[in-house]
């Protein structure tokens, strides 16, 4: 028993000290440990990323040789989660389930399993995404430090952080990667204790990557100067749109991931099977445009590019069946490219500017289809700048009404 005298005299029991201490780990550590662990993500995002850039350059230079030998690739990836994937094979579902305390850990063996997938389905001309990866590793690397350090199942502070991590070190946009992480686990509430580490650790990573080489999208859009009413109804139009084409991607994806089991219940002739349909789409759909991650119709909708009607559909649905069929990568990107060319072709009849529509679509369907709100509001504004943010608040607002609550993540308590 200690004396603590205040002017009015207080007794400090070991109780309360034994309180402060847990205050101190349960605060201050987590705060702490996410400065090197984001460091930890960054370098590795850093390598991931520019690895899988320059496998999408080769891959476009060499496409036709290329995509039909995806089934193939397919083959093989599911070879590899069999034989060494154990849980891993459940990837972000995986990632949830410990987030919800359903689960203890994720096995380390995930990071060179989704990394060395991920790079094969793109080198091959699957459409994928990259942030499933990033988040995944993320996760990874955090609960493998709670594990260590012997963090209740339940505290998921650590974990958090390192999706927020994850997620900014490959993307660069550190405010809107936290948000994300607070906000994708339980639809509608904001993990709010975790708010500190989980930007640090962002900053963190974004910086590491951005060190190694790693270089952020960012694209200036300018928007009208005054903003009438005729402007606000159209952005809130835009955005009910944009929310119900997330909204489909998100129910789709799940009935062609259920479909796809129950007709080709061999995992590896479903993979097979759907990657060989895929290549032939891939070819015959101008050899190849909607291989990959997208970028190139993100860049042609935002400079003036050609973008065809057909892009937005076609590019959602080999997305679709690229991920139904079990090869690896995330959805994100491919989300940001249908949004950003939907947004493209639906400037003329809207009668605005194609690159903040297109600049729209990108936020607003990723909003619709993760069933998340601040996240695109924030992603927006790094990425395009913040004088888009009343515009894009409104229009991820009302893709957020409008999406049904579905989302991609069938994990995400709602």
């Amino acid at each position: 028993m200690l004396t603590d005298f205040d002017g009015i005299g207080r007794t400090i029991m070991p109780r309360d000290i034994s309180r402060t201490c847990r205050q101190i780990s349960n605060h201050i550590l987590p705060c702490l440990l996410a400065l090197p662990m984001g460091a930890a993500v960054g370098a590795v995002d850093a390598l991931f990323g520019r690895v899988l850039l320059a496998v999408g350059s080769f891959r476009d230079s060499h496409v036709i040789a290329l995509l039909p030998f995806l089934p193939i690739a397919g083959i093989l990836i599911t070879w590899l989660y069999k034989k060494f994937g154990n849980k891993a094979e459940r990837g972000m579902g995986l990632v949830f389930d410990v987030g919800h305390g359903r689960e203890s850990s994720i096995p380390l063996r995930l990071v060179p399993l989704i990394t060395t997938s991920t790079w094969a389905t793109h080198l091959f001309g699957g459409s994928a995404g990259r942030e499933g990866v990033a988040v995944q590793m993320g996760a990874t690397i955090s609960q493998w430090v709670a594990t260590r350090l012997k963090r209740p199942r339940n505290d998921n502070t650590l974990l958090i952080a390192g999706m927020a991590a994850g997620f900014s070190g490959l993307f660069r946009t550190p405010i809107a990667a936290t948000m994300f992480a607070l906000e994708v686990l339980h639809a509608g509430r904001i993990e709010y204790r975790a708010l500190m580490p989980a930007l640090l650790g962002s900053l963190c990573a974004s910086a590491t990557s951005g060190a190694l080489g790693l270089e952020k999208f960012q694209v200036s859009v300018a928007i009208p100067s005054t903003v009438d009413i005729g402007t606000l109804l159209k952005v809130i139009a835009l955005g009910a749109i944009f929310g119900l084409i997330g909204s489909a991607f998100a129910w789709l994806l799940a009935r062609a991931k259920a479909s796809a089991a129950a007709h080709l219940e061999n995992p590896y002739l479903r993979i097979a099977v759907m990657g060989a349909a895929i290549a032939v789409f891939g070819l015959l759909l101008f050899s190849g445009r909607y291989a990959g991650l997208g970028t190139n119709l993100i860049e042609a909708s935002l400079n003036g590019g050609v973008v065809l009607p057909l892009d937005w559909f076609a590019k959602l649905l080999l997305t679709v069946a690229t991920l139904a069929a079990g090869f690896q990568g995330g959805e994100v990107t491919p989300l940001f490219s249908i949004g950003a060319s939907l947004g493209c072709i639906l400037a003329t009849p809207f009668g605005m500017d194609p690159a903040l529509v297109a600049a729209l679509g990108y936020t607003a369907v990723f909003g619709g289809a993760t069933n998340t709100f601040l996240a695109p509001v924030l992603i927006g504004a790094e990425v395009f700048g913040f004088q888009v943010l009343p515009l894009s608040f409104i229009a991820c607002a009302v893709a957020y009404a409008c999406n049904s609550d579905r989302t991609i993540y069938s994990g995400q308590i709602r």
